[in-house]
């Protein structure tokens, strides 16, 4: 099975946010350009030394907005326990960032929606209970899984989960096309039981 990089960082630019994957053994970089969108796989010579940088934990994904396109990181996550050896993960912690460098281009109603969409989300996002694992399908049952076919074992975790269950499904529908499948995460959410 594909797993998903640990952790990683995020570069941003005027012109480009970078997202590295910080694992051993890896270069692997997404660059995202801030005006057309385009996402490219790219190294890690290529984000420039003049670029901000943050540790975060994860993506969940881009959304639109009266403003334009923000990116929703996953900036702090917390250990919520193992399962069959796979680190779970609770995302408690998180940063929705404009793709736009300002937001003159709005009248001041669209202003005024706009901040009241960040202001929905930011609420969303703070509801208790959004979990993930880079190396285990929590979309599925352990039932469900112990019976799938090694074609489906193989394939990433984002490819092959329940979209049922896959809270961020709709946010990732920008990188589902990519072929940067390890760069995105599956957030599942629920209730962790005692």
């Amino acid at each position: 099975m594909a797993t998903a990089y640990q952790s990683f960082n995020l570069h941003t630019t005027p012109e480009k946010f970078y997202i590295e994957a910080c694992d051993d053994g890896t270069n692997d970089v997404l660059a995202i350009d801030r005006v057309s969108t385009e996402m490219t796989l790219t190294g890690r010579k290529d984000v420039p030394p003049s670029a901000v940088t943050k540790p975060i934990c994860g993506i969940m994904g881009t959304i639109r907005l009266v403003a334009g396109m923000y990116l929703i990181v996953i900036t702090k996550k917390r250990k919520v326990g193992d399962l069959f050896g796979h680190a779970v993960w609770k995302a408690v912690d998180f940063d929705v960032i404009s793709y736009k460098k300002t937001v003159l281009h709005l009248t001041d109603t669209q202003m005024q929606d706009n901040k009241t969409f960040l202001s929905m989300i930011n609420n969303v996002l703070t509801t208790d209970g959004f979990y993930f694992a880079t190396d285990y399908d929590l979309t599925h049952t352990l039932q469900r899984l112990s019976n799938t076919s090694p074609d489906f074992q193989e394939m990433s975790l984002l490819e092959r989960a329940d979209q049922r269950f896959v809270w961020n499904g709709n946010l990732l529908r920008e990188f589902i096309a990519q072929p940067e499948t390890l760069i995105r995460l599956a957030a599942r959410q629920g209730i962790k039981g005692r």
